[in-house]
């Protein structure tokens, strides 16, 4: 354990980074083990002296073994099935452990992140999986400050290059919804999509513009919308794409959750799924299966993004090497009743708002 002086010391990566070590063999010198090469151990702890910290023994001897504890920490309230699935892998993953997870969340209240704070100073976490977070994450910052292993799912910006971090192919997500709409004939897809400063979002509609230009079919700026990843923004989206003087005949959605206010605002026109237009959403949520029509979607592993972050972090813990900094998962398309070939369109009269 670590204690760092006025100014504001590297974190461990980059004193790894620094003296060309692992973060594994910096965190080694940190707690005094005995398995480093003393050439090792001696730059490493000029390194650390150099930044300004001192090898507090006295607080290192009051946490002889570990807490067996890690924190959950999201980047928004706990109140989405999003995080919940994030949560069940974390569960998951600690089944055949001692370890116990902690819902930990400030939600920036400054009290709260104090008690935070103390709880990290008194050793009371072993390491901690973060949803949402970026390198300014007050979460993250606070953790690198005192080395406590942390691996972050589904980023929300950019991380340090020795970040580690789990998320889904986004990228290849898109184009691949995008292409299975094609594939049925439909040439005027829109994109209503979640917040448009979030990487998923940007890499999500990168894959679907990527798609449809590959197919030649050109991208019509018209077609895309942002919402926030909820069903109320979605649904007043989904309104302005249907007062547009050409509709779409199909539409590719951020989320499952999305989805919902999107079936909303069709329905309240008297338009019906996936005979008037057809909905592909993103995450196959447990519910999307229930949905009327049941949701064609492309599945992100949320449940196993939580639990491969775990056994990161676990690992971690353990001082044992990890495979790689940034790990993502498939996201393969799970094909159910929302989505048709596209139809020939004859006059159909759409009914007014509200």
């Amino acid at each position: 354990m670590t204690q760092p002086s006025a100014k504001s010391p590297m974190t461990m990566a980059q004193i790894a980074a620094a003296t060309g070590v692992s973060v594994a063999t910096v965190s080694k010198v940190i707690n005094q083990r005995s398995d480093v090469a003393p050439a090792t151990r001696e730059r490493v702890e000029k390194a650390l002296a150099e930044q300004g910290y001192i090898l507090n023994r006295a607080a290192r001897s009051l946490r002889q073994g570990h807490s067996g504890q890690i924190d959950f920490l999201v980047g928004q309230e706990l109140n989405s099935y999003y995080a919940f699935e994030i949560l069940r892998g974390v569960e998951e993953a600690l089944l055949t452990t001692d370890v116990r997870v902690v819902l930990a969340s400030t939600h920036a209240h400054r009290e709260r992140e104090q008690q935070w704070r103390q709880r990290l100073s008194a050793g009371a976490i072993d390491g901690a999986v973060l949803v949402l977070a970026d390198k300014r994450s007050f979460y993250l910052q606070e953790l690198h400050r005192r080395s406590i292993p942390s691996v972050v799912v589904d980023p929300f910006g950019e991380l340090g290059p020795q970040d580690l971090s789990v998320s889904a192919t986004n990228w290849a997500g898109g184009k691949l919804a995008t292409e299975y709409l094609l594939s049925l004939g439909h040439r005027r897809i829109a994109a209503l999509m979640g917040e448009p400063a979030h990487p998923c979002t940007q890499d999500r509609l990168a894959g679907y513009r990527h798609a449809l230009q590959m197919a030649d079919v050109p991208v019509d700026p018209s077609l895309t919308r942002f919402a926030d990843f909820h069903v109320e923004q979605a649904h007043q989206e989904m309104a302005q794409l249907l007062a547009l003087p050409e509709l779409p005949t199909a539409v590719f959605v951020g989320n499952d959750e999305q989805c919902m206010g999107v079936y909303r605002a069709l329905a309240e026109r008297g338009l019906t799924v996936p005979h008037d237009m057809s909905v592909l959403g993103f995450d196959d949520m447990p519910y999307a299966q229930w949905m009327t029509p049941a949701l064609t979607t492309i599945h992100q592993p949320l449940l196993e993004m939580g639990r491969v972050a775990t056994k990161m972090v676990l690992r971690l813990i353990a001082d044992e090497p990890v495979e790689t900094v940034r790990v993502e998962l498939a996201t393969p398309l799970v094909a159910r009743l929302s989505c048709a070939p596209r139809r020939r369109r004859k006059g159909f009269r759409i009914l007014p708002a509200g």
